[in-house]
Order: C-alpha cells, then sequence, then structure tokens
C-alpha cells in the first residue's frame, strides 16, 4: 500500500484557497452551490495531485470565513502540513493569525507560506507583503519557511509551488501505522445504489474491505463495504489516506459528524480526560471554568465541563493541567491534540493535548504529565493491553498480563513473604490468593510450594510426619475421631491424601491399602461375592467403620456391587 500525505489549506476568507487548489489538481474543491455563488468555502472540500516525485498529496481546503471555524477545525484535525494562504493584495489579516495558532495547537509542524493573487501587486508591494508574512511567523513553526508568490489563476509561479510542496514533503512524516484504526467521520451522505457513505481522513491504522468496526458514540458495529480514495477503489487504505468509505449496519441517519469508526476493543472510551492547555496570549480576559467551552478534537465539536487543576484560573499566554468531562464518551489516547473554544465568546481561547484518558486521582491532586510511567504508578498494576489503550503505547508484561509500578512490586512481595513467613511451617493456602498474588509468588526466592500450600524452604514439614498419622495408624479399622486436631492441617493431610475421609470417618492411607488386601483375599476364595458381613468379621471392626471402607473401596474401583455381595472391581488385584 503506497503512502499519502494529507495537506491542508489555511488563511482568510477570500484570499485564494480554493482557486489555488483547482490550479494544482485541476478539480475545483467547492462542492455546494451556496459556495459557489457566494464565492467562498462554506465546508470542506477535497482534491489529490500527484506531484512529480511520484508522491500522492491529498489536499484540505477548509473555510476561511469566521463564521466557518467549526469547518476549519474539522478539516486540519488530521493533516501532515499547511499550505498557509495570504493574499498579496491584502497581507496579514486577524483571521491570518487565529488559522495559525490553530495550526500550532493541532500540531501542525510542517508548511509553505503562499502569497496569492500575484497578477494584482507590483514588485515592491510584493516585497512589503513577504516581509509583513515573515513578521508575522516568526516564532511559529512557519518561521523560515519557503514563501511562494503565485497567481492561481495565470499559472504564474505555479511549478515553483509545487516543486516547493514536493521538497516540503520529503521530510514531512507521514501518519504512523499504529495497528489501531481510527477514522474520524467528517461528511456523512446517501449514496443511490450504495447507502451509507462516510467521509474522513485515516489515523492509526490500515483498514480493508470487509473490516468490522464500530461507530461511536452509536455504539452500532458496522462492516467496511467498500472504500474509494478520490474516486479511485481501494481494497486497502493506509493511515493518512482521505476515504470515502461505504457501510453496511448502518443508515446515514444514524451518523454525524464528528462521530468515529475503531474497532472497539483497541481503544478505551472515556468521558473525563486529563489535558494540558495552552491559553493563546492574545486574549483580553482569564479563563475559569465557568463559561460554556467547546473541544475541536478530531472532527467534531465536543461540549465539555472543564475543571482548571490548581489555580482557580489561567491568564493569557498561560499553561496549565485541566480534567475535562464530555457529555459522550470517545475513543481517545495520550497525545491527542485538540482546540478550546469558549462558544459564548465565540472565540478560540487555547488548545492543548491528552494527557490522561482514565483519571484516577482526585482532581485536587492529579498531577498528569503524559508519560507511561505517571500512568503506571497511579494505577499500580495496569493490564499490557489496557495500557496500548490509554496511552498508544506497547510495553511488555512485569509480570502476568500486568506492567507493575517498581514501588508497588517491591510492596506487594514485601507483604507476601510476610504473610507466607506468619503462616508457619504448614505454609499458605494457595486458595487464599489472587492472580496477582500468585503471580508475584513466582518472584519470591527461598519458597517452595506443596499441595496447596506455600512455604519457606528447607524448612521441616510438619506434615510428613504428624502425629494423627500414626494414631490413625494404630486404630486400624477402627480409627479414632480427629479430636484435637487443627481443621488446617487435617484438611491439607486429605488433600495430600496422607489421611482418607470417607463419610465423615478418618482413615490412614495405610489402613485403605490393607483393607483392600484382606478383601482381594476373600475374593480370591470366594470369587462369587463375599457379604458385607464377612468382610467386616475378616476386618475385625463393625458396620460404623466397614460401610465407609467399603464405600471407598467401591468408589475407587477395587470392589463392585451386585445383589446382596461384593464382587471385584477392574482395579483388584487377586493373589494367585
Amino acid at each position: 500500500m503506497a503512502t499519502n500525505h494529507v495537506v491542508s489549506t489555511a488563511g482568510h476568507v477570500d484570499h485564494g484557497n480554493s482557486t489555488l487548489i483547482e490550479a494544482l489538481t485541476g478539480t475545483d474543491p467547492d462542492r455546494w452551490a451556496e459556495e459557489k455563488e457566494r464565492g467562498l468555502t462554506i465546508d470542506l472540500g477535497f482534491a489529490a495531485a500527484a506531484l512529480p516525485s511520484g508522491r500522492t498529496v491529498s489536499f484540505v481546503d477548509v473555510p476561511g470565513h469566521e463564521r466557518f471555524i467549526r469547518n476549519m477545525l474539522a478539516g486540519v484535525g488530521a493533516v501532515d502540513a499547511c499550505l498557509f494562504v495570504v493574499a498579496a493584495t491584502e497581507g496579514w489579516k486577524p483571521q491570518s493569525e487565529e488559522h495559525l495558532r490553530i495550526l500550532d495547537m493541532f500540531g501542525v509542524r510542517h508548511g509553505l507560506v503562499v502569497l496569492t493573487k500575484l497578477d494584482l501587486v507590483d514588485d515592491d508591494l510584493l516585497e512589503l507583503a513577504e516581509l509583513d508574512v515573515e513578521e508575522q511567523v516568526a516564532g511559529t513553526f512557519l518561521e523560515g519557511a519557503p514563501v511562494v508568490a503565485v497567481d492561481a489563476i495565470s499559472g504564474a509561479g505555479m511549478p515553483e509551488l509545487i516543486a516547493a510542496i514536493d521538497n516540503m514533503l520529503e521530510t514531512t512524516p507521514t501518519a504512523v501505522d499504529r495497528h489501531r484504526p481510527r477514522l474520524w467521520i467528517d461528511r456523512v451522505f446517501a449514496a443511490k445504489g450504495s447507502g451509507t457513505v462516510i467521509t474522513g481522513t485515516l489515523t492509526g491504522g490500515s483498514l480493508s474491505v470487509d473490516d468490522e468496526l464500530t461507530a461511536l458514540p452509536l455504539g452500532q458495529s458496522v462492516r467496511v463495504r467498500a472504500m474509494q480514495s478520490h474516486h479511485q477503489d481501494l481494497v486497502d487504505a493506509v493511515p493518512g489516506s482521505r476515504l470515502a468509505v461505504n457501510l453496511g449496519g448502518v443508515d446515514h441517519t444514524q451518523l454525524e459528524r464528528g462521530d468515529v469508526l475503531v474497532r472497539a476493543e483497541q481503544w478505551h472510551v472515556t468521558s473525563r480526560i486529563d489535558a494540558e492547555v495552552t491559553i493563546l496570549d492574545q486574549l483580553d480576559h482569564e479563563v475559569s471554568r465557568r463559561g460554556a467551552h467547546v473541544v475541536y478534537l478530531g472532527s467534531g465539536a465536543h461540549p465539555c465541563r472543564m475543571r482548571i487543576l490548581g489555580p482557580d484560573a489561567l491568564n493569557p499566554g498561560d499553561s496549565g493541567l485541566v480534567r475535562m468531562f464530555f457529555d459522550h464518551p470517545l475513543p481517545l489516547v495520550a497525545g491527542d491534540r485538540f482546540v478550546l473554544r469558549e462558544s459564548g465568546r465565540g472565540e478560540t481561547i487555547g488548545g492543548g493535548r491528552v494527557l490522561d484518558v482514565d483519571p484516577v486521582v482526585r482532581a485536587s491532586r492529579a498531577a498528569p504529565d503524559g508519560s507511561v510511567d505517571r500512568f503506571v504508578a497511579e494505577r499500580g498494576w495496569v493490564d499490557v493491553a489496557f495500557l496500548e489503550q490509554a496511552t498508544g503505547t506497547r510495553r511488555e508484561p512485569d509480570l502476568g498480563r500486568w506492567v507493575v509500578d517498581p514501588a508497588q512490586l517491591e510492596e506487594a512481595r514485601r507483604r507476601l513473604a510476610g504473610a507466607i513467613e506468619a503462616a508457619g511451617p504448614l505454609g499458605l493456602d494457595l486458595a487464599g490468593l489472587d492472580e496477582r498474588d500468585r503471580a508475584v509468588l513466582e518472584t519470591l526466592d527461598d519458597v517452595e510450594i506443596t499441595g496447596n500450600h506455600v512455604r519457606i524452604a528447607d524448612r521441616a514439614d510438619p506434615l510428613a510426619d504428624h502425629p494423627f498419622i500414626a494414631v490413625l495408624e494404630a486404630g486400624g479399622f477402627a480409627p479414632p475421631p480427629p479430636d484435637g486436631v487443627d481443621r488446617g492441617e487435617l484438611r491439607e493431610l486429605v488433600r495430600r491424601g496422607l489421611v482418607i475421609e470417607e463419610s465423615g470417618i478418618f482413615f490412614a492411607a495405610s489402613t485403605i491399602d490393607a483393607a483392600t488386601a484382606v478383601v482381594a483375599g476373600l475374593l480370591a476364595a470366594k470369587p462369587e461375592g463375599v457379604t458385607v458381613a464377612e468382610i467386616r468379621e475378616a476386618w475385625g471392626t463393625t458396620r460404623k467403620f466397614a460401610l465407609p471402607l467399603l464405600a471407598r473401596l467401591d468408589g475407587t474401583g477395587m470392589t463392585r456391587r451386585r445383589d446382596d455381595v461384593r464382587i471385584a472391581g477392574r482395579r483388584l488385584e487377586l493373589p494367585d
């Protein structure tokens, strides 16, 4: 599967974004009649081009008008680089500044500046426009980026721009395949003869026809029936691909922009996150928990409640930690970037990145930093599958199926070793240990497992020569009750087979062997069968003990009942 770059336009309204994309690709990205009539981009437009190097680039043409900022935010959430468009006739505008800040907050780190409408300015004005742009982008990711002047209509400067784009993408990484596909939906419609079709930019992993996915937050299973990228049918798609996906199992009315397709088992779905935010230094007010906040993440706008961790408010230019609560759960991972807007004021106030998708520390004490080590330390034990879901990081387990905080592992080792020591010579019953303790047990030195107990190695086994065994052996076929014997020791004696319990009567293991030998002798002389009375008399005991003994022999296959007598069972060896 070939790699693909996604490049977004950005810039002020009517600075020539759409005309530029049409000149680069031969495709008009303005698809709505209203866009044609008004001459501005309202919704997202998409087009593709093959560069001289052989690279394929998908262009996302996003709106420039401030009223359509929501659609613009949906378009830049999954791009590799940008073409920042500034009209040479007008220069830098307030909306240019906002778009630049949004690109920075979404983590875009590659781009170039395109000065459009070259035909409408002379050399002096062009030079002034170039100087203005260089000044405005100083200190941003566009500082030092190429500035290319073009006239998209006549084609002047377009070869230079194409070469500059190709050169930029030479050092621009494509989306990484983490084998965890996530497709944020930016369009939904019904196609005649096909049904539900969605579009979006694939991130996180590859996708194939017939893959089963889950649509969130709907929670419904869907199947990939077919895929296209820029009108080309695909069987497989790589991360970074602009896709139109025909879905089975869902009606188009059930989905909307901002929904997402994932393999549900690979993602932690959350409605609460801890994050780092940076407040724009251009704001003229502080940011607090008050106000109606919206997080732009993926292709959606997600209302949220926000609590600042630590101070009561953040001032313009400040960075700080926040806890966010969403109206519905989202498949997020540490490192996801977002833009934060205040809907009441209608302004972008900052942006940031997700640090923890499953906060476990109280907000008053939380200090997330996005590190895997802190994530593990705050939880102690983390299942490796959940660790990858939540952090995007795959680690080999330290113990069993867990990654374990070293301090908590050591504490578990000390606790378990102390419990084994306190259990004494008999040892600690394994039945009382959970899965984690059993895993820790494997790391302890100088312990041994005997039967169902773990004890200090080389410590004398009190059961090997337990006095009750000798008492039972002395009692023979009429053993005494276990008066005064520790119940835990008695259970372990039975579990090891050193003592045999039958119908509430306890016998020495040697007594069962002796009883078997007596019965074998009787049946050798009388193979047609012997009665209970005959056996009882041969054993020299009472029915109280004879019946449990016979039940034992029947149960182990030594004897078999036939009418009123016992005959040899399948396991009984008769003497010659």
